[in-house]
């Protein structure tokens, strides 16, 4: 499949809607791996993050975007001028609303004005079906489709896996024709370094409770090859004051080593080698004020 130049297709699709509408777990699905960090907390993604599916001739480029909500302080501001400019580009939009919610939120509506001054007419992809009865369902897309302008609207789980195939069908038809992108094995774009990084955060974020989760960032900092077949990879963890280093060591250390454990046992699998993960925990009060963090991040500074 995709051998063929002149059958071949591929374009992007934006992937946007509201914090914890289940965009990331979507994304991985419709990849068919993961390339997405996911926790039940909101904002847990940061930065674009590009996950590739083939689907026949099509190449599909995922484009995971961070929730879009009303931001106050600097990452957050950063984080959803990303992912608007995550759509500007696209071929294809998918607003993903999370459809066991009982009402339609602020941020969901938030998301569908916004993008009724754009060129696009998004798709609407209904996610969490399996937590909602039928009769909830074509209700709830009476109201969205009263809200906004869709062009189609698929209804899925990205859990169980309800309604992926019927949707990544319609996409790969609506695919530009065009040569790949990206080579016929890559799921993702990001680095092993940033991929690494993330993975430790996820299991922060599944350890940690309250406001600390967005206080933190990690850093992959050393990566070193063996011999052997194996990798030392050495990261650190920034927080903003003395008493988050505290909760993410844990009494006795034990926070702290539940996440390497959780981190190093994932990236021995999505690395197939053996890894010896190290990770230091540091206070560095400005790190959400610095420009660097931010490049790092992909996102900008003065959004």
């Amino acid at each position: 499949m995709g051998e063929s130049g002149d059958r071949q297709r591929c374009g992007f699709v934006a992937v946007v809607g509201a914090p914890n509408a289940g965009k990331s777990t979507l994304v991985n699905r419709l990849v068919g791996a993961k390339v997405s960090i996911v926790t039940h907390k909101v904002q847990t993604t940061r930065t674009r993050v590009r996950g590739i599916a083939i689907a026949g001739d099509s190449q599909i480029v995922f484009v995971d975007t961070p929730g879009i909500f009303a931001a106050k302080r600097r990452l957050e501001r950063a984080m959803v001028q990303a992912a608007w400019a995550g759509i500007e580009d696209a071929d294809v939009v998918l607003v993903v609303h999370d459809a066991s919610r009982k009402n339609i939120s602020d941020d969901a509506r938030m998301v569908i004005e916004g993008l009724a001054d754009t060129s696009h007419r998004p798709v609407l992809v209904l996610n969490k079906i399996d937590l909602v009865k039928r009769e909830r369902l074509l209700a709830l897309t009476a109201q969205l489709t009263e809200a906004g302008q869709f062009s189609e609207v698929f209804m899925v789980s990205a859990e169980t896996g309800d309604g992926i195939a019927d949707l990544t069908e319609f996409l790969a038809a609506r695919m530009p024709i065009g040569p790949w992108h990206f080579p016929e094995d890559q799921l993702s774009d990001v680095t092993l370094r940033l991929m690494a990084a993330e993975i430790t955060r996820e299991k922060l974020f599944l350890n940690l409770h309250q406001e600390l989760p967005y206080a933190l960032t990690v850093e992959s900092e050393g990566w070193e090859e063996f011999k052997d077949g194996s990798v030392r990879v050495q990261q650190t963890v920034y927080v903003a004051r003395d008493q988050h280093k505290a909760m993410c060591l844990g009494k006795g250390g034990r926070t702290i080593r539940a996440v390497r454990e959780a981190a190093q046992a994932e990236l021995e699998e999505v690395l197939g080698q053996p890894v010896h993960l190290f990770i230091f925990v540091k206070v560095r009060e400005n790190w959400i004020n610095d420009p660097e963090r931010y490049r790092m991040l992909g996102l900008e500074f003065d959004a």
